[in-house]
Formats: C-alpha cells, sequence, structure tokens
C-alpha cells in the first residue's frame, strides 16, 4: 500500500470499506483539489490557442511562428513524462502534484509578459508542468482508496474532468477576457496556481501516524531504481500493449480532430459558426463516454470487463471513423461523429482503469509514461493524418487514421489474452 493510502484523511475516506463504490458525489467531496488542479492544467494552452492572433500581435511576430510555439509544448511533455516517470512513485504525489502547479503558475506569470522569448519558455514550460502534473494527480487519486475498482473511478473522474474542461474551458477564457484581456487570464491561473501549489504541499505535510516515518522509510527502501522501473513495469502483464493502445488511439482521434473542421467546410459547407455546434457534439460525446464508461467500470460486478469493452469501442470507434470521411450525408455523419467521441473516450476510461489496476505501486510511472506516450500521439496522427490527406484526400486520411485505430484494436486484444491471473 502506498503512503497517501495511510494518512487519517485517507483512512476516513476509506470507511466506506474495500467492497463497496463510494457513489461519484462522494468521491468528488473526497477528490475535488485533484480535479480542480486537473482542470487548471488544461487551461494555460486553452488561453495560448483562443487568443492565438492577438498574443502573435502583442509579441511582434506572425500567427504561423506562434503557433509552431505550441509544439515545443508536447515535445516538453513527452520529454520530461518519460524522463520522471519513474519519480512520481519515489515521491509523495502531493507535492509532486504541487510542483507541476508551481511550473504551470510560473509559465502562466511569463506568457502574460507578451514578449516572444518569454511565450516560447511558457509553451516548453506548460507541457513539462503537466506532464508531472496530471500523472500525478490522477495517481494520488487513485491511491485514495484501497479498492481497485474504487481506485479506478478515482483516475477516471480525474479524466473526466480534464473532458469537461476541454468542452467548456474556451468560452471561461474568453468571457472574463473581455474584462482583462488574455494576459488577465493567465495572471489569474497563475494566481489559482500558486493557491494550489500551497495547498499540495500542505496536504503532503500532514501529520502521519506513529511509525509511519519508519514505515515509509523501508517503503522507499524497497522500492525499484530508476532503470529498474522501467524493466518491472515491462514485465507486468498487458501494460506495455495498453500504452501503445493510449498512443495509437490518441494518434488516431487527435489526426481525426486536426482535419474535422476542413472536412465538414469541404464537404457539408459548414463555417466556423455552424461548425461549433460540430465541435461541441464531438466534446459531449467523449465528455460523457469517459465519465459512464468510467463508472460502468467501476461496478462491483460489471456487466463487461474492461479488456472487452475497450475492445468493442474500437471497433465502434474504427468503424465510424471511416464511415464519417466516406459519407455525404450531414445527418449521417453527424452520429458518426458522436460515436467517434464516444469510442475514444471509453478506450481512454478502459486504458487508465486497466493501467491503475495492473500496476499497483507502479501505476504513477505508467500513468506518466500513459501521458508521454500520448503527446507523442497528437504528432503522430497529424502527421499521419495531413500525408493520408495529400496522398488520397479525405479516403487517404480515413485509411491511415483507420490503419492506426486497427493497429491499436490489435494490441488491445493482445493486452486482454494477457490479463493477469
Amino acid at each position: 500500500m502506498s503512503s497517501e493510502t495511510k494518512n487519517p484523511a485517507v483512512r476516513a475516506n476509506a470507511e466506506v470499506g474495500t467492497d463497496a463504490v463510494p457513489s461519484d458525489l462522494r468521491m468528488t467531496r473526497t477528490l475535488w483539489p485533484f480535479m480542480l488542479a486537473s482542470a487548471v492544467g488544461l487551461v494555460p494552452f486553452t488561453i495560448f490557442s483562443t487568443f492565438l492572433v492577438p498574443i502573435a500581435h502583442a509579441s511582434d511576430s506572425g500567427v504561423a511562428a506562434m503557433g509552431q510555439l505550441r509544439g515545443l509544448g508536447g515535445l516538453a511533455a513527452l520529454a520530461v513524462g518519460t524522463a520522471l516517470a519513474p519519480l512520481i512513485d519515489r515521491v509523495r504525489k502531493d507535492w509532486a502534484a504541487a510542483g507541476g502547479l508551481a511550473v504551470l503558475a510560473l509559465s502562466a506569470a511569463l506568457g502574460a509578459t507578451g514578449e516572444f522569448l518569454l511565450l516560447a519558455a511558457f509553451c516548453l514550460l506548460v507541457g513539462a508542468g503537466t506532464a508531472v502534473l496530471n500523472p500525478a494527480l490522477t495517481a494520488a487519486a487513485a491511491d485514495r482508496f484501497d479498492n481497485d475498482a474504487a481506485a479506478g473511478r478515482a483516475a477516471t473522474l480525474i479524466t473526466a474532468t480534464q473532458s469537461l474542461t476541454a468542452l467548456l474551458a474556451a468560452p471561461l477564457v474568453a468571457l472574463p477576457a473581455v474584462l482583462w484581456g488574455w494576459q488577465g487570464d493567465l495572471w489569474a491561473i497563475a494566481a489559482v496556481a500558486s493557491v494550489l501549489t500551497v495547498l499540495f504541499l500542505l496536504r503532503g505535510r500532514r501529520a502521519e501516524p506513529p511509525g509511519h516515518n519508519s514505515e515509509e522509510g523501508t517503503e522507499k527502501a524497497a522500492r525499484p531504481g530508476y532503470l529498474a522501473s522501467f524493466k518491472l513495469l515491462g514485465a507486468l502483464p498487458g501494460v506495455v500493449p495498453l500504452l501503445l493502445v493510449a498512443m495509437l488511439r490518441t494518434a488516431a482521434f487527435m489526426g481525426y480532430l486536426a482535419y474535422l473542421a476542413a472536412f465538414y467546410d469541404e464537404r457539408f459547407g459548414l463555417a466556423p459558426g455552424p461548425f461549433a455546434i460540430v465541435w461541441t457534439l464531438s466534446g459531449t460525446s467523449f465528455f460523457l463516454g469517459n465519465l459512464v464508461a468510467g463508472r460502468l467500470l467501476s461496478a462491483e460486478r460489471p456487466k463487461v470487463s474492461s479488456e472487452r469493452l475497450m475492445t468493442l469501442a474500437l471497433v465502434v470507434a474504427l468503424s465510424a471513423l471511416v464511415g464519417v470521411f466516406f459519407t455525404h450525408s450531414l445527418f449521417l455523419a453527424l452520429p458518426l461523429t458522436a460515436l467517434i467521441g464516444a469510442g475514444h473516450a471509453t478506450v481512454a476510461a478502459c486504458v487508465t482503469t486497466l493501467l491503475v489496476r495492473r500496476c499497483g505501486s507502479l501505476r504513477g510511472t505508467a500513468l506518466s509514461l500513459n501521458a508521454a506516450g500520448m503527446s507523442f500521439g497528437v504528432f503522430l496522427g497529424a502527421g499521419l493524418g495531413g500525408v493520408g490527406l495529400a496522398l488520397g484526400g479525405y479516403p487517404g486520411t480515413a485509411a491511415a487514421l483507420g490503419g492506426l485505430t486497427l493497429v491499436a484494436l490489435l494490441f488491445a486484444r493482445v493486452a486482454a489474452r494477457s490479463t493477469p491471473g
């Protein structure tokens, strides 16, 4: 059992019993700091994307050059997430989250200056900060519960919060910006992240029960080394295939989203205004799919296993993805778009749940590598989707992204066959 599950707050949360999964409301009361911090982690890049044009003007640079800085965040997330993955399990996760929040606060303050070089630092630091923050929050939320089903549900509540934030963040940052501009938004995020940093530092320093320090020291001495963590994680049944499923699924979905607006404009003549409804439909279906799938998988006796649900969701996502690029009917494209979002969200919930359940004390390492792999998937999907579009139009995009989903389906079957006893 991790050190987080031994403090008084955790024992109070565990009083529901080891065989019961608390209601979402009760879990939210326990996990609200983690959910709030996970939402804050998504806002800086939302501000950057929403106000890209005025940010470019403020920095005396072009929109294209400023847009390319966004890629620095993904590269930083990939590098930092991979390099620091084993360390997430070797420090108190509350303190790891505090470190990520502190980096986000600093990055927001630098970005608010509007200087080009400092905006480049902003993108790098946001990527690095979220690479630590997100897996630390997800693993810490799971550690708050002894029961595997409850731990998995706690983790998916964090990812569902991120999905909801992605859906609502753009209008939420646009409205305050009417009063204080995009720089005011960044200063506000810097302030909120700073307060949360202090909160998580205090949570990490809470008094522990007698004898805890000696027990924690014994645990640390028994923990594997840096390289050994990677080796042990790779030896766990089905973990590597699950990480590949997450990366490939992200590549297919993000590649699809990268060209979705252009597809709806060319195929159905939807301008940016009406297309916002399509984007909302996709985001809502993803959020609901993640939320419902996470709750379904946390049942004491789930009607379908995580492995089977993951396979089914990939089949649905693959069929809908290919179908949407070949249809010429808007009334068919819209439900297919919703199915793609719900299917990918379900796969994401399944992967998170399975990693939490299978990895035990290495779940922080696994979730960090998972986040890093998904960062790489964003670049892979956009690149392959563009190659497919250049070579074969939207059928080519369907082939490229459908191929990624098909490979993810094959790895999902490998993960299912390697289920632990």
